[in-house]
């Protein structure tokens, strides 16, 4: 039976660069990637392939850029000057940094360029603009819990949730 929205699914992948073939990431052996369907937790190209398959099914999928992380934004750039980062020991291009975004949330961005004392940061996300080629086995699947949809995210134990202490999951 193909996978449904509210689903919890458990799958393993592997993710290649699909012109070298290079790993870029992959689930830990035995540890499997936990989601929900239809809650947004994965890039919309694979879960929409992934709703077409069964249970012990394994595939192998490319996602466009434009359903992965989307196109590079030439907008997307933000110019500092070195003093702003000189807490940052060896700054280099291609560097990736983290930090605060003013609304509190975290942020990773890369050193596009420097020009004198200014630094070009690149805000879009490290694999916008690239397809995307994912080896998927899918290894179990079952029905989200109220309390998992109500949190948006898998309760299996409490090393698995990273929410309020009020949030409840199972110990």
């Amino acid at each position: 039976m193909a996978i449904e929205k509210n689903q919890v699914v458990e799958l393993q992948y592997t993710l290649r660069d699909p012109e070298t073939g290079e790993i870029l990431d992959q689930s830990p052996e035995g540890n499997p990637l936990k989601f929900i369907t239809g809650s947004g937790q994965i890039i919309p190209g694979l879960e929409r392939e992934i709703m077409k398959m069964n249970c012990g099914e394994s595939k192998e999928i490319l996602v466009k850029a434009a359903d992965a992380y989307g196109e590079k934004n030439p907008n997307a750039y933000q110019t500092v000057s070195k003093a702003e980062l000189s807490n940052i020991p060896d700054l280099k291009e291609g560097m990736v940094l983290s930090g605060q975004a003013p609304d509190g949330s975290l942020i990773t961005v890369r050193v596009d360029r420097i020009e004198g004392d200014n630094v070009i940061l690149d805000l879009n996300h490290p694999m916008a603009g690239k397809d995307l080629l994912f080896e998927v086995k899918i290894c179990d699947t079952r029905p989200a819990t109220e309390e998992e949809l109500a949190h948006g995210h898998v309760h299996d134990s409490p090393e698995d949730c990273n929410c309020k202490p009020d949030c409840g999951c199972k110990g």
